[in-house]
């Protein structure tokens, strides 16, 4: 039984939290100091048929419910969201499950507090219904959880949610939230798991009929496994997987801007962002200069515990280079779950770093000559989804970003940006362009069926060989 000092997370369904069907849960620990900080209910094969069988009850009544309602509702928690108890709540959840800064605790309210209103504004939009099973990730638990259900929902959707095994209190938390602001019901169900037991509930949500659609934001690795079983029972998925932006630096560039922008995208949240800076591909010319930046910018900061630039967990394959590669900051070191900063160079487009996301703090400096291979490298990735480029020339800005392959090129600015008031996450629907950036994106159109009524004429009418 889990101990009563230590906060438990149970599976939010129906409008309660309520422990597993067969008392199950996990211990949660903090990724920096490796106290287990809570215990969460672990999610049996019934109580995943449950919460659908829920959210399939409730979808009945849910879908013809009146848009204003639905719109009301999300601006309502848009307002909890922003008071002194809920933040504190919340605060408290992401600095314990995921080790937030306070910048990233910050940042989760501003992007939570304005997705829930922008979202509440894609009532305008909509076209019609169907059924969804989400997966969020844990990097940024309050507004990735928000928008793997806030869309759908204000199309009328219901959801099964399942949460990251390492932040199920900081996403129940937005459960919880919303039905403080008046979600009925069975409408948004949250459900977690251990680790192992992942994949077997995966596959049993996915088969069941009442599921209509399967979206999901994590890993490649994950992302194959449920499309697979997606495709065996022909539903549609909504996948965003992780970028490996890169950042083109020409020779008229701003460089002691380009170097911020590109520090600070790479840096914020430890480098786990999926728009999060990795590749520098930069004109030979002001490469020197460019590198020398970025070392200044790079070097002063650590990641860590409270009070560091950035926090844990990074993967210990992010530090992985290949043969010729030149390490200009950093140690290759991972010390217990912190990795610092990392600036490589020498590296080729065959290597593991420069294919994989390494989800760290860490950056490829590559010099080209020519503006035709600045594009070839920027393109030489699975990766599709954010891209930056560096010029004071528009004309050239404008042509070079129009043929690098990403969802979205900053131009004159970092790779984590998207732009405001995009139904979908609160900061920009992202969109990616195949590969492992996924497909389809979290806006309206991908959340709504297109209904065709034709009303044929009152009069008789003669039918082809029946007359």
């Amino acid at each position: 039984m889990a101990s009563s000092s230590i906060p438990f997370t149970g599976l939010f369904t129906d409008g309660q939290s309520r422990p597993a069907s067969d008392g199950g849960y996990y211990e949660v620990r903090n990724p920096y100091t490796r106290e287990v900080v809570g215990h969460a209910a672990a999610a049996t094969q019934k109580d995943c048929q449950d919460a659908v069988e829920v959210a399939a009850r409730a979808f009945k009544t849910w879908e013809n419910s009146p848009l204003s309602m639905r719109r009301d509702i999300f601006l309502k928690a848009s307002e909890l969201l922003n008071t002194t108890q809920w933040k504190e709540k919340a605060a408290e959840a992401l600095q314990q499950e995921v080790s937030a800064t306070d910048l990233m605790v910050i940042l989760n309210f501003i992007l939570s507090s304005n997705g829930l209103r922008v979202d509440a504004g894609a009532i305008d939009q909509l076209k019609g219904e169907t059924y969804v099973y989400a997966v969020a990730p844990w990097n940024l638990p309050l507004a990735l959880t928000i928008r793997a259900f806030a869309v759908p929902i204000i199309c009328g959707n219901t959801v099964v949610l399942k949460t990251s095994e390492s932040s199920p209190r900081s996403q129940t938390f937005m459960a919880e939230l919303l039905h403080e602001a008046g979600l009925p019901n069975g409408v948004l169900n949250i459900i977690s798991t251990r680790r192992v037991d992942s994949p077997p509930r995966f596959a049993e949500i996915i088969a069941h009929p009442a599921v209509r659609k399967i979206s999901f934001a994590g890993s490649s690795v994950v992302a194959k496994s449920l499309a697979a079983g997606a495709a065996k029972h022909l539903k549609p998925c909504v996948f965003e997987l992780g970028g490996k932006a890169p950042v083109v630096v020409l020779e008229d560039a701003d460089i002691d801007r380009a170097a911020r922008a590109i520090a600070s995208s790479a840096l914020l949240n430890s480098g786990q962002i999926c728009m999060s800076t990795e590749r520098v591909i930069v004109m030979r010319k002001i490469a020197p200069a460019l590198t020398d930046a970025l070392k200044r910018h790079f070097s002063p900061l650590k990641a860590g515990g409270p009070g560091q630039a950035g926090r844990p967990p990074a993967p210990r394959h992010a530090l992985h280079g290949g043969k010729g590669a030149k390490l200009l900051v950093g140690d290759k070191e991972a010390r217990g779950s912190v990795v610092q900063p990392h600036i490589v160079t020498d590296v080729t487009a065959d290597m593991r770093i420069w294919n994989e996301e390494s989800f760290a703090p860490n950056i490829i400096i590559h010099a080209v000559d020519t503006i035709d291979e600045a594009v070839e490298y920027a393109n030489k990735s699975d990766y599709s989804l954010m891209a930056a480029v560096w010029t004071k020339d528009v004309y050239a800005a404008y042509e070079t970003a129009a043929r690098i392959h990403s969802g979205t090129v900053n131009i004159n600015g970092p790779t984590v940006h998207t732009e405001m008031g995009m139904a979908g996450n609160g900061f920009g629907s992202l969109r990616g362009l195949g590969g492992d950036s996924g497909y389809g994106h979290f806006g309206v159109e991908d959340f709504t069926y297109i209904r065709v009524l034709t009303l044929h004429p009152k009069e008789d009418t003669q039918y082809p060989l029946i007359g």
